[in-house]
Parts: structure tokens; sequence; C-alpha cells
């Protein structure tokens, strides 16, 4: 089953139609036209339609009631509905259908973790079986995507379609989203000013290690020079010089041959005697 279209673009291509309808409606054309408004699928927006010109010429007229379930429709819940609905048009199955799940778009932008409990009270509901046919209707419209906790009995929502703005709410929505892009900025502020500082710790960190890694290698020729120096002292305290052993050689067998002669001589000399 294909996805249904984005509800942003359904509520545009569906209410052009009206639009267009209203620019040649009066009278009880215009509360007609309000009605097939409310009632048709894919259409969750409604300011451009009261901005119209026969809406605004029957806001005080027979049919001023039309126009207020309109606003109804555009900025408020279903909850705001049943306290004025002694003097409201009575609503179809359409109708209470499309408020309910606006309702529940409210709610979401309220909280993201809606309990069934209020949902039942909000929606006016008395069973978990009717509200989850309910939710699943607004996910498969596109007006909510969310997912049903029934172990937990709570609605968790991931997004949902926009509303309506009234023009009094304009100047506080302004104000919340200079907050937001003034939160934004110092957010940024911290994290470059972070990025400075780790850039710094990485520089510092590679400086010492350039650094660590010439004195090894420093250490390393000097151990080396070092290796060698010792071998050849081992070298030549363990193999004297062979000339120098030779001229002792030498003089230790002339010094025999001395000691020997004279040994001779004393013998002569004895038997001489």
């Amino acid at each position: 089953m294909e996805d249904p279209p984005a509800p942003t673009l359904i509520s545009c291509q569906s209410l052009e139609q009206f639009l267009l309808l209203a620019k040649s409606a009066k009278g009880s054309a215009v509360a007609e036209l309000i009605k097939h408004a409310t009632e048709t699928s894919g259409v969750y927006v409604f300011s451009e339609l009261l901005e119209c010109k026969c809406v605004e010429d029957i806001r005080n007229g027979p049919h001023a009631n039309s126009v207020k379930l309109l606003e109804i429709f555009a900025y408020s819940t279903y909850e705001d509905y049943k306290s004025e609905c002694a003097c409201l048009p009575p609503l179809s199955p359409a109708q209470l259908t499309k408020l309910k799940h606006l309702t529940i778009v409210s709610l979401a932008s309220q909280c993201r973790t809606i309990p069934y409990s209020t949902l039942l009270v909000t929606l006016d509901i008395t069973n978990l079986r009717e509200l989850e046919d309910l939710i699943i209707d607004a996910i498969y419209a596109g007006v909510i995507q969310a997912k049903l906790d029934q172990k937990n009995e709570r609605l968790e929502v991931e997004s949902f379609i926009g509303r309506d703005i009234k023009m009094e709410e304009l100047s506080d929505m302004v104000e919340k989203l200079d907050n937001w892009c003034s939160n934004c900025m110092q957010v940024l502020q911290a994290v470059e000013g972070e990025m400075t500082r780790a850039n710094l710790v990485k520089m510092e960190h590679s400086r010492s290690r350039d650094k660590r890694e010439v004195e090894l290698k420093q250490l390393k020729e000097t151990l080396k020079v070092a290796s060698t120096l010792e071998g050849e002292v081992r070298q030549s305290t363990s193999q004297p010089p062979r000339e120098p052993a030779k001229a002792t050689a030498k003089k230790g067998l002339r010094g025999s041959a001395a000691e020997e002669t004279q040994s001779i001589r004393k013998v002569i000399h004895f038997a001489g005697n």
C-alpha cells in the first residue's frame, strides 16, 4: 500500500477549491461552503478561508455561528466546541472525527507523550478500542506520526501537522523564535569554543609527541655509540696486542738463556778448582 501524500500538500490542494468557490459565494452558500470545508478529508488549515471577504460578510448575520464553527476548526479543540455547542451548528460524523484529530494535534504540541486517560477525557470517548481506532485513523490520514504504547496506555507522538495561528499569537511566536535563535547562537559559540580548545590540545599533544620522538631518537643514537665503545673496550682488554706479548716472550727467553749461561760458568769454574 502506498503512503498517503504529505498532509500539508493535501491541505493546500484541497483548500484551493473552496477558496475559488468563496469568491462568488454569498449568505447561506458561504455557510454551506464552510460545512463542506470542515468535512472534507485532507483539509486541516482554515485561516485562508476565514480571511475571505464572503466569510467576513456573514460574521455578524444569521450565519455567524458557521463562522464561529470555522474558527474552532482553525484554532480550538473539541472541548471548546462542547462548551459552546448550544450556539453552534451540530457536527456531522466527518466533522466530529476531524475536530478530534485536530484536538490530538493540539495535545501533541503541548506534550509528545499523551496518556490514554487524558485523551479519553478530552475527546469524550468511553473505551480504549474506540480511542485507538481514532488514533490509527489520524495516523493513516497523516495528521500525526505516532506509536501506540498499549502496555503503558499512552500515545507517543513523533511529529504532527501544524495548525492555524491567530494574529494575536504571532508576536508571542516571534518572541519564542527569537529566544530559540538566541539559544542556538549561544550553543554555537559554546561549540566553537570547545572546538578551539580541542584544537589547542591537539596541537600541544602533537608538539609533545614530536619532542618525545626527537628525544627517543637521540637516546637511541647515544645508546648505539655507547654500545660500540663498550664492545671495543671489551675487545682490547680480553685480547692484548701481539707485539708486546712477543717482546715479553723474547725477554723471558733471553733471561732464561742468560741464567743458563751463568750456571754453566759456575759449573766450569767449580770443576777447574
